[in-house]
């Protein structure tokens, strides 16, 4: 056998979610991908600087904040961030609410909490939905640049690196100059909240 011997493992529960989200994402999402370079220069971000900037430019944009559902535009009052959480065999992206109202600190505390409980494997299911927007902070693991699948129906999901900042979005509702006067306001609130 040219492979050698094969070993079958199957997914675990949180791997089966995230195979499904990909999945469904790419066959159901139409993306579009825009970058920018950081303001970060190279040097990693705190997720709570990332989350606080992105939510801020929800916020001012509202179509970034929205859903495509049965052909319309819904368009959410609240701005709740999911995050990214990578573990050692998937990823959750549990919801910090109402980001948008919330300082630095205790954004930096509700994070840390969310993640030490999904390394543990405790996160409960009302941590994980209610998202109207998807983040992951890839400056903290050492990443110049990458992307995330847009979580449907969210209108994107954005990927802050050591580089660039990329954003991922439904392009049946963020597109164009829309996309990219949300993608700018991210990086300007960025810029805003390391000084």
């Amino acid at each position: 056998m040219s492979k050698g011997e094969t070993r079958i493992e199957e997914p675990s529960p949180a791997e089966r979610a995230v195979i499904r989200r990909a999945a469904e994402s790419r066959a159901t999402v139409p993306v579009l991908e825009l970058s920018l370079a950081s303001p970060a220069s190279g040097d990693a971000l705190g997720t709570e600087v990332v989350v606080k900037a992105c939510a801020l430019a929800l916020r001012e944009h509202p179509r970034a904040n929205a859903s495509y559902r049965d052909g319309q535009f819904e368009l959410h009052s609240r701005v709740n961030v999911g995050v990214l959480v990578a573990t050692e065999h998937a990823y959750v992206i549990p919801t910090v609410l109402d980001a948008d109202g919330k300082g630095l600190p205790e954004l930096a505390a509700e994070i840390a909490e969310v993640r030490e409980q999904a390394e543990a494997g405790r996160l409960a299911s009302p941590a994980l939905s209610g998202a109207t927007f998807t983040v992951w902070n890839a400056s903290a693991d050492g990443l110049a640049a990458a992307s995330i699948p847009v979580v449907p129906p969210q209108a994107g999901a954005l990927t802050a690196g050591l580089r660039d900042l990329v954003l991922a979005c439904d392009h049946r509702i963020l597109y164009g100059h829309r996309a990219t006067s949300f993608l700018k306001a991210v990086a300007h609130h960025l810029d805003g909240q390391r000084i």
